[in-house]
């Protein structure tokens, strides 16, 4: 693995991109204008101002830098960080104002300078990005609605903030400091341009066209694509992709889906897809031909990634096995004769999608399936209930720490399987986890 691939590489750069600015301040030929509560607060606010700049960047679907630990664990990051992010402007006037308590005066509204006001601004954009991101399924708002409004507060938070910072002008005064503020705030913009404008724009280029829908049980669908005038979609098993379905690429109507095909000489894919809200819950409808527009593929999540394990076990909940059905797709056709094991946790027998076809696909591998369900049949003798450490114990090989184990499913799903494995001694790089519901 060379260093540009390696996770602690690309956690370096980040702390690097962070830190330099705040250097280059301190280098820079400026004089203290306070104390430490003052110069601490500063510091606190353009940090603030650099990893807010720095979210664009971690959502520009860069795939050299996302491969590492795949987009879905990047998104994740950028979730955490916007808390991190909150905490430290809100600190950076609660310390301005524990060296100079006279500041509270400059926040009348008869008095408040432009300055002032934007500075408040940048934050009050800032809080209700993090407000409406946290509570968006509470307050029951649209993604494709809150997409847009989470874009325009991100840009309004920023701008507001360089506003604040040039309109201030104590630290953007020198001809250097003047270009380091000018070279992040085109990153942001070059960072917002690449997602919305380039890609799009190359994604309507390729466009793929509804070939077959078909209803599967548990209320989902599989979306069959076919390419039109280009040779598809190059990917691994297991991974995902954003799809656009009978809208432009410019909408930001955009959803991710994982792959559940294995890949196919005609370039064309699937999707199965579970009604679960506002646009799944129409998947059904749209009649075949439609346009869709497709941006990926996307994330870590495949055994392809590994090829030298003696086995692999999928544990998958729910519309989880969509990625998992694509990874034992791929098996099937290599004539794979490893030893495999799939754990399937369901609420119901009659709500497992593509439950033949996993049979099926069963005799033609060494996979043994494991179906495990929450409300099973009257005479069902296998495993019910949630999966538990004993479960897994029961099924799993005597070299079970040697293979590698991918995990799809619901957050509480996964996060007790990781803890049982871990309990049970597989080493944590042998677990390979999707991540769902990255909004």
């Amino acid at each position: 693995m060379t260093a540009p691939t390696r996770p602690w590489f690309w956690l370096a750069v980040y702390l690097v991109l962070v830190s330099t600015p705040l250097v280059v301040l301190i280098l820079a030929p400026v004089p203290a204008k306070g104390g430490f509560w003052w110069e601490a607060g500063i510091a606190l606010g353009f940090a603030g101002l650099i990893m807010m700049s720095l979210q664009f960047a971690l959502t520009g679907r860069l795939r050299f830098a996302t491969a590492p630990f795949g987009i879905d664990v990047i998104y994740y990051f950028h979730r955490f960080l916007a808390y991190a992010l909150l905490l430290i402007v809100l600190a950076h006037p609660v310390f301005l104002l524990l060296d100079n308590p006279g500041l509270l005066d400059d926040l009348h509204p008869d008095r408040i300078s432009w300055p002032i006001f934007s500075g408040v601004a940048s934050l009050g954009f800032l809080l209700l990005l993090v407000i409406s991101s946290a509570f968006r399924k509470t307050i029951r708002l649209p993604y494709n609605r809150w997409l847009r409004i989470h874009l325009v507060l991100a840009l309004a938070a920023v701008a507001s903030g360089f506003a604040h910072m040039w309109a201030i002008g104590y630290y953007s005064a020198t001809p250097s400091l003047q270009w380091l503020w000018g070279l992040i705030a085109l990153s942001v913009l070059a960072a917002t341009v690449h997602v919305r404008l380039v890609r799009p724009w190359l994604m309507t280029r390729k466009p793929w066209k509804i070939r077959e829908l078909t209803p599967e049980q548990g209320e989902s669908w599989t979306v069959d694509l076919t390419p039109e005038g280009h040779a598809g979609l190059d990917f691994q098993p297991g991974q995902f992709a954003w799809i656009t379905v009978d809208a432009s690429p410019f909408a930001m109507r955009e959803h991710p889906f994982s792959l559940s095909s294995a890949p196919r000489a005609d370039g064309s894919v699937e999707f199965t897809i579970k009604e679960l809200g506002d646009f799944t819950n129409r998947i059904g409808q749209f009649p075949v031909g439609t346009t869709v527009y497709v941006d990926g593929p996307y994330g870590v999540f495949s055994m392809d990634r590994h090829p030298q394990a003696p086995g692999y076990v999928f544990i998958a909940g729910g519309i989880g096995v969509a990625p998992v059905l694509g990874m034992i797709r791929a098996l099937a056709e290599r004539g794979d004769q490893r030893p495999h094991l799939l754990f399937g946790a369901h609420s119901q027998w009659d709500r497992v999608p593509r439950r033949d076809e996993l049979s099926a696909l069963a005799s033609r591998l060494n996979l043994t399936s494991v179906p495990v369900l929450e409300d099973p049949p009257p005479g069902w003798t296998g495993e019910q209930g949630w999966m538990t450490r004993e479960m897994l114990e029961r099924h799993l090989p005597e070299n079970y720490r040697e293979m590698q184990y991918f995990i799809c499913g619901p957050q509480a799903m996964t996060k007790a399987v990781e803890g049982f494995l871990h309990e049970l001694g597989v080493p944590m790089r042998r677990i390979h986890t999707e991540l769902f519901d990255m909004a």
